[in-house]
Protein backbone atom coordinates (compact mmCIF):
# COMPACT_ATOMS: atom_id res chain seq x y z
CA UNK A 1 0.00 0.00 0.00
CA UNK A 2 1.07 3.34 -1.11
CA UNK A 3 0.12 5.74 1.47
CA UNK A 4 -0.25 9.52 2.16
CA UNK A 5 -2.07 11.28 5.09
CA UNK A 6 -4.04 14.42 4.47
CA UNK A 7 -4.90 16.79 7.25
CA UNK A 8 -7.92 18.59 6.71
CA UNK A 9 -7.91 22.33 8.78
CA UNK A 10 -9.25 25.48 8.54
CA UNK A 11 -10.22 29.05 10.72
CA UNK A 12 -13.99 28.80 10.74
CA UNK A 13 -14.54 26.85 13.91
CA UNK A 14 -18.10 27.96 15.51
CA UNK A 15 -16.88 26.83 19.05
CA UNK A 16 -13.31 27.49 18.65
CA UNK A 17 -12.67 30.37 16.33
CA UNK A 18 -9.06 29.81 14.69
CA UNK A 19 -8.19 26.66 16.08
CA UNK A 20 -5.78 25.83 13.77
CA UNK A 21 -3.41 28.56 14.93
CA UNK A 22 -3.31 28.44 18.64
CA UNK A 23 -0.32 28.50 20.27
CA UNK A 24 0.21 25.14 21.91
CA UNK A 25 3.24 25.42 24.35
CA UNK A 26 4.59 27.53 21.32
CA UNK A 27 3.90 25.43 18.74
CA UNK A 28 0.48 25.90 16.35
CA UNK A 29 -1.78 23.71 17.05
CA UNK A 30 -1.62 22.72 13.35
CA UNK A 31 2.32 21.92 13.32
CA UNK A 32 1.51 19.69 16.40
CA UNK A 33 -0.59 17.47 14.30
CA UNK A 34 1.78 17.64 11.35
CA UNK A 35 4.73 16.57 13.37
CA UNK A 36 2.42 13.50 14.98
CA UNK A 37 1.87 12.69 11.48
CA UNK A 38 5.56 12.67 9.99
CA UNK A 39 7.07 10.70 13.02
CA UNK A 40 4.21 8.25 11.74
CA UNK A 41 6.44 7.46 8.83
CA UNK A 42 4.22 5.90 6.61
CA UNK A 43 4.78 8.34 3.70
CA UNK A 44 3.68 11.99 2.18
CA UNK A 45 1.81 14.00 3.96
CA UNK A 46 -0.09 17.47 3.74
CA UNK A 47 -2.53 19.89 5.48
CA UNK A 48 -5.54 20.59 3.26
CA UNK A 49 -6.86 23.86 4.01
CA UNK A 50 -8.85 26.61 2.29
CA UNK A 51 -6.85 29.48 4.57
CA UNK A 52 -3.61 31.13 3.33
CA UNK A 53 -3.44 31.82 6.55
CA UNK A 54 -2.89 28.25 7.46
CA UNK A 55 -0.99 27.36 4.80
CA UNK A 56 1.58 29.98 5.59
CA UNK A 57 1.94 28.62 9.04
CA UNK A 58 2.72 25.27 7.67
CA UNK A 59 5.26 26.26 4.81
CA UNK A 60 7.07 28.69 7.57
CA UNK A 61 7.44 25.12 9.58
CA UNK A 62 8.75 22.91 6.58
CA UNK A 63 5.47 21.26 5.80
CA UNK A 64 3.35 20.82 2.79
CA UNK A 65 -0.04 22.16 2.09
CA UNK A 66 -2.92 21.74 -0.59
CA UNK A 67 -5.55 24.98 -0.83
CA UNK A 68 -8.83 23.98 -1.90
CA UNK A 69 -11.83 25.62 -2.22
CA UNK A 70 -14.29 27.09 0.89
CA UNK A 71 -17.14 25.26 0.08
CA UNK A 72 -16.92 21.76 1.81
CA UNK A 73 -19.50 20.61 3.39
CA UNK A 74 -17.07 18.34 4.98
CA UNK A 75 -13.41 17.59 6.01
CA UNK A 76 -13.36 14.11 3.33
CA UNK A 77 -14.82 16.21 0.81
CA UNK A 78 -11.73 18.74 1.30
CA UNK A 79 -9.23 15.38 1.49
CA UNK A 80 -10.93 14.24 -1.94
CA UNK A 81 -10.67 17.38 -4.01
CA UNK A 82 -6.77 17.49 -2.17
CA UNK A 83 -5.96 13.85 -3.84
CA UNK A 84 -7.27 15.16 -7.41
CA UNK A 85 -4.80 17.75 -7.06
CA UNK A 86 -1.46 16.32 -5.89
CA UNK A 87 -2.28 12.74 -7.16
CA UNK A 88 -4.06 12.46 -10.62
CA UNK A 89 -1.85 9.28 -11.64
CA UNK A 90 -3.53 7.59 -8.52
CA UNK A 91 -0.44 6.75 -7.46
CA UNK A 92 -1.91 6.60 -3.78
CA UNK A 93 -4.37 3.86 -2.74
CA UNK A 94 -4.56 4.28 0.73
CA UNK A 95 -5.47 7.60 2.09
CA UNK A 96 -5.59 9.25 5.77
CA UNK A 97 -7.68 11.38 6.45
CA UNK A 98 -6.45 12.57 10.17
CA UNK A 99 -8.46 15.63 11.80
CA UNK A 100 -5.80 18.57 12.64
CA UNK A 101 -7.38 19.44 16.00
CA UNK A 102 -5.70 16.06 18.18
CA UNK A 103 -2.09 18.11 18.43
CA UNK A 104 -1.06 15.03 20.14
CA UNK A 105 -2.07 11.94 18.49
CA UNK A 106 0.81 9.16 18.78
CA UNK A 107 2.04 8.24 15.72
CA UNK A 108 1.70 4.91 16.09
CA UNK A 109 -2.09 5.01 16.77
CA UNK A 110 -1.70 6.45 12.86
CA UNK A 111 0.04 3.07 12.00
CA UNK A 112 -2.80 1.05 13.74
CA UNK A 113 -5.40 2.68 12.18
CA UNK A 114 -3.63 2.23 8.70
CA UNK A 115 -3.00 -1.65 9.43
CA UNK A 116 -6.57 -1.99 9.56
CA UNK A 117 -6.54 -1.83 5.64
CA UNK A 118 -4.64 -4.72 5.35
CA UNK A 119 -7.90 -7.12 5.57
CA UNK A 120 -9.34 -6.76 2.71
CA UNK A 121 -13.25 -6.94 3.77
CA UNK A 122 -12.03 -3.37 5.24
CA UNK A 123 -13.34 -0.21 3.47
CA UNK A 124 -12.50 2.18 6.07
CA UNK A 125 -10.61 1.65 9.62
CA UNK A 126 -10.75 3.71 12.37
CA UNK A 127 -9.85 3.95 16.21
CA UNK A 128 -11.61 3.80 19.37
CA UNK A 129 -10.55 3.63 23.05
CA UNK A 130 -12.89 3.23 26.05
CA UNK A 131 -15.22 5.64 27.14
CA UNK A 132 -15.07 7.51 30.43
CA UNK A 133 -18.00 7.32 32.11
CA UNK A 134 -18.48 10.95 32.85
CA UNK A 135 -18.64 11.63 29.22
CA UNK A 136 -21.23 9.20 28.49
CA UNK A 137 -23.58 12.01 28.05
CA UNK A 138 -21.54 14.65 26.78
CA UNK A 139 -23.15 15.27 22.40
CA UNK A 140 -18.90 16.26 21.76
CA UNK A 141 -17.62 12.49 22.51
CA UNK A 142 -18.65 10.34 19.76
CA UNK A 143 -19.73 6.76 20.65
CA UNK A 144 -19.42 3.82 18.84
CA UNK A 145 -21.54 1.18 18.77
CA UNK A 146 -19.51 -2.45 17.74
CA UNK A 147 -20.13 -6.00 18.93
CA UNK A 148 -16.73 -5.93 20.54
CA UNK A 149 -15.58 -9.24 22.34
CA UNK A 150 -13.58 -8.85 25.45
CA UNK A 151 -9.97 -9.46 24.54
CA UNK A 152 -10.72 -8.80 20.84
CA UNK A 153 -9.00 -5.38 20.29
CA UNK A 154 -10.61 -4.71 16.70
CA UNK A 155 -14.19 -5.12 15.30
CA UNK A 156 -16.65 -4.03 12.82
CA UNK A 157 -18.60 -0.44 13.55
CA UNK A 158 -22.19 -0.98 13.08
CA UNK A 159 -22.97 2.78 14.42
CA UNK A 160 -22.00 6.16 15.59
CA UNK A 161 -23.87 8.52 17.49
CA UNK A 162 -23.86 11.26 19.76
CA UNK A 163 -26.07 9.35 22.30
CA UNK A 164 -24.62 6.50 24.53
CA UNK A 165 -24.89 3.67 22.42
CA UNK A 166 -25.69 0.67 22.41
CA UNK A 167 -28.46 0.71 25.09
CA UNK A 168 -27.27 -1.14 28.13
CA UNK A 169 -24.40 -1.63 27.47
CA UNK A 170 -21.27 -2.63 30.18
CA UNK A 171 -18.55 -1.17 28.37
CA UNK A 172 -18.84 2.18 26.03
CA UNK A 173 -16.26 3.11 23.48
CA UNK A 174 -15.68 6.67 22.33
CA UNK A 175 -14.09 7.03 18.51
CA UNK A 176 -10.85 8.83 17.96
CA UNK A 177 -11.00 11.43 14.62
CA UNK A 178 -8.78 9.61 12.50
CA UNK A 179 -10.12 8.09 9.27
CA UNK A 180 -8.10 4.84 6.76
CA UNK A 181 -9.76 4.71 3.43
CA UNK A 182 -8.99 2.66 0.56
CA UNK A 183 -8.77 5.06 -2.70
CA UNK A 184 -11.74 3.47 -4.35
CA UNK A 185 -13.78 4.10 -0.51
CA UNK A 186 -13.05 7.76 -0.73
CA UNK A 187 -14.25 8.54 -4.23
CA UNK A 188 -17.39 6.63 -3.58
CA UNK A 189 -17.98 8.42 -0.17
CA UNK A 190 -17.63 11.68 -1.82
CA UNK A 191 -19.65 10.95 -4.96
CA UNK A 192 -22.14 10.18 -2.51
CA UNK A 193 -24.73 13.13 -1.69
CA UNK A 194 -25.30 13.65 2.15
CA UNK A 195 -27.28 10.69 3.80
CA UNK A 196 -30.53 11.08 6.38
CA UNK A 197 -28.66 9.72 9.32
CA UNK A 198 -25.11 11.51 8.86
CA UNK A 199 -27.30 15.02 8.72
CA UNK A 200 -28.97 14.11 11.61
CA UNK A 201 -26.38 13.10 13.84
CA UNK A 202 -23.43 15.84 12.02
CA UNK A 203 -21.32 12.45 11.96
CA UNK A 204 -20.02 11.94 8.38
CA UNK A 205 -19.21 8.60 8.80
CA UNK A 206 -22.89 7.53 8.53
CA UNK A 207 -22.34 8.00 5.44
CA UNK A 208 -20.17 5.38 4.84
CA UNK A 209 -22.37 3.32 6.74
CA UNK A 210 -25.42 3.97 5.08
CA UNK A 211 -23.91 3.06 1.86
CA UNK A 212 -22.85 0.14 2.80
CA UNK A 213 -19.16 0.06 3.39
CA UNK A 214 -17.51 -1.42 6.33
CA UNK A 215 -15.79 0.53 8.78
CA UNK A 216 -13.70 -1.40 11.26
CA UNK A 217 -12.34 -0.51 14.50
CA UNK A 218 -9.07 -0.70 16.75
CA UNK A 219 -8.90 -0.18 20.10
CA UNK A 220 -6.73 1.63 21.81
CA UNK A 221 -6.07 2.02 25.61
CA UNK A 222 -6.38 6.10 25.72
CA UNK A 223 -8.01 8.54 23.45
CA UNK A 224 -5.74 11.76 23.01
CA UNK A 225 -7.31 14.81 23.98
CA UNK A 226 -9.25 16.35 20.58
CA UNK A 227 -9.53 20.27 20.78
CA UNK A 228 -12.82 21.56 20.52
CA UNK A 229 -13.23 23.98 22.68
CA UNK A 230 -11.25 26.56 25.20
CA UNK A 231 -11.67 25.08 27.81
CA UNK A 232 -10.22 21.58 26.34
CA UNK A 233 -7.15 23.97 24.71
CA UNK A 234 -6.68 24.87 28.18
CA UNK A 235 -6.28 21.09 29.49
CA UNK A 236 -3.95 20.50 26.63
CA UNK A 237 -1.99 23.17 27.71
CA UNK A 238 -1.80 22.35 31.24
CA UNK A 239 -0.96 18.56 30.43
CA UNK A 240 1.99 20.18 28.27
CA UNK A 241 3.11 22.45 31.45
CA UNK A 242 3.18 19.33 33.29
CA UNK A 243 4.96 16.67 31.03
CA UNK A 244 2.18 14.80 31.60
CA UNK A 245 1.21 12.52 28.21
CA UNK A 246 -1.47 14.08 25.90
Amino acid sequence: MKTIILIPSRLASTRLPNKPLKDIGGVPMIIRVLDSAQKSDLGRVAVVTPDQDIGSVVESAGGEYILTKNSHISGTDRIMEALHKVDPNRKFDTVVNLQGDIPFIPPNYIKIAVGLLNDEKTDIGTLISPLNKNEILNPNVVKVAMGLKRNNLTGRAVYFSRLPVPYNAEDYYQHIGIYTFRRSALEKFCSTPQTTLEKREKLEQLRALELGMNIYASLVSKPPIGVDTKEDLEEVRKKLLLNDKV
